[in-house]
């Protein structure tokens, strides 16, 4: 079943796919290969490590999946109890999650900082939740490219035109934002997750503003 959005609930989601990519990127970059919003590639990655004889390394990438995953539990629960004010409830908790990474680093707990910015992407997941189930991705890239090729063979086909082209701009602003994070982490380092702070704070206003949608008619 294909849902439809209105144009306004789709542009903040591609902007929250580029405030992932941000993350993301400053995430990749201080843990030296893990992701904190890509578990596919964290998965793959501490596997390999576990069969390579890389304990701490694999331990990493199994702790990292654990936080994105109370991430994700906390979102949901946040998002559950809130009811039709759910999404504003959600990047209301993705914005105070991250204002606290900015804080914990500046007080020089980086590690704390960092398990911060993971349990917050996990969080930012359960945004558009329907009936219990993920209804955009913001960070399974694979499945929105997936969908894109999907749509793609119906356009070509005499179906939908443009079905296609909402999973390319989830995409195109992931990889945007995460340009931009690596960019701001050269810069200035993880204070840069202010500027995380400020994204996710502006998209919770913009979604609050919008009117109240019941969880099961999304």
């Amino acid at each position: 079943m294909v849902v439809h959005y209105p144009r306004g609930v789709l542009v903040v989601a591609v902007f929250l796919s580029g405030l992932a990519g941000f993350v993301d990127a400053m995430g990749f970059i201080m843990l030296g290969g893990f992701f904190v919003s890509f578990m596919s590639g964290n998965s793959t990655k501490l596997s390999v490590s576990a069969a390579d004889g890389l304990v701490t390394t694999a331990l990493t990438g199994a702790g990292i999946v654990a936080l994105f995953v109370v991430g994700v539990m906390i979102g949901s629960v946040t998002g559950r109890r809130f009811g039709i004010r759910h999404r504003s409830a959600v990047l209301t908790l993705v914005t105070m999650l991250l204002i606290l990474a900015a804080t914990a680093h500046l007080a020089g707990w980086t590690p704390v900082a960092i398990s911060l910015m993971i349990t917050a992407m996990g969080a930012e997941n359960t945004t558009f939740e329907r009936e219990g189930e993920v209804s955009i991705s913001l960070t399974y890239m694979t499945g929105s490219l997936v969908k894109m090729g999907q749509r793609l063979v119906t356009a070509f086909s005499g179906g939908d035109r443009w079905g296609w082209v909402r999973h390319f701009l989830l995409w195109a602003a992931m990889v945007v934002g995460a340009f931009l994070g690596a960019t701001a982490h050269r810069l200035v380092g993880l204070e840069a997750l202010w500027f995380a702070a400020l994204w996710g704070g502006i998209l919770a206003v913009v979604i609050a503003r919008r009117p109240p949608v019941p969880t099961a008619a999304e």
